[in-house]
């Protein structure tokens, strides 16, 4: 079953340490636009697994379909080969090439000082310390969204950011990225080579890691400028 008519649909996909809502602060504008919202829940288990979940939230979906990602996701939106995507929009995320690994380019650049330093568990699972929130994932977010985010954090197998990606659908497909200025888990320069590479519209801005929560305005304008793609 799918959901809406032929209006665009945007589908959210979240990063490592995060679930879909991570989106909340920009899915009612969004819907104020218009836009059929929906926010993907990928298992964070692998790049395979992931692509296939987004997949499914595709096929909820009717007409064309914007695919907008944070951080991780940004290799699972480049990993899904579907007619029916017209635009993909980058929020501070990974867009490996063919080939590459989610480490490959995460690791492209030195850490910030205030990264923190992420070891897989037993099970091989990685976790963000509680403090990494505030350090570094969201250093402008209030104490009690800090909070939140660490309390529901989900795991990144090690799997995701090892696993090889195909050839991606940013090399086909029109992208649009906003720069983290301030981002402290993924540099300024790892990104600004990214979205040059993808050949992307790019805004640049003086936010973290996580504009969802401290600047969603800017996420949402990013998103619409992806709806006035030019006619194919």
């Amino acid at each position: 079953m799918s959901l809406g008519s032929q209006t665009d649909s945007v589908i959210l996909v979240h990063g490592a340490w995060a679930d879909g809502s991570c989106w909340s602060n920009v899915i009612v504008p969004l819907r104020h636009q218009g836009l059929t919202v929906i926010a993907a829940p990928i298992p964070l288990t692998s790049l395979t697994d992931d692509t296939a979940a987004l997949r499914r939230a595709i096929e909820r979906t009717s007409g064309p379909v914007i695919l907008v990602a944070h951080a991780y996701a940004g290799a699972v939106i480049a990993a899904t080969d579907d007619d029916r995507v017209r635009s993909l929009v980058y929020i501070a995320a990974l867009a490996p090439s063919e080939g590459e690994t989610v480490a490959d380019v995460f690791y492209r650049a030195a850490p910030h000082p205030e990264a923190p330093h992420l070891q897989p568990d037993a099970y091989g699972f990685i976790w963000m310390p509680e403090e990494g929130f505030g350090r570094a994932v969201a250093h402008r977010a209030s104490v009690d969204q800090l909070a939140i985010m660490a309390a529901v954090q989900r795991p990144i197998s090690i799997q995701c950011i090892q696993e090889k990606a195909p050839t991606p659908a940013w090399k086909s497909k029109p992208s649009w990225y906003l720069i983290a200025e301030e981002d402290r888990m993924i540099p300024q320069e790892t990104q600004q080579f990214m979205a040059n590479r993808m050949g992307s519209t790019i805004y640049s801005q003086k936010v973290d890691h996580t504009p969802m929560y401290t600047a969603p305005d800017l996420v949402v304008e990013t998103i619409l400028a992806a709806r006035q793609r030019p006619s194919e």
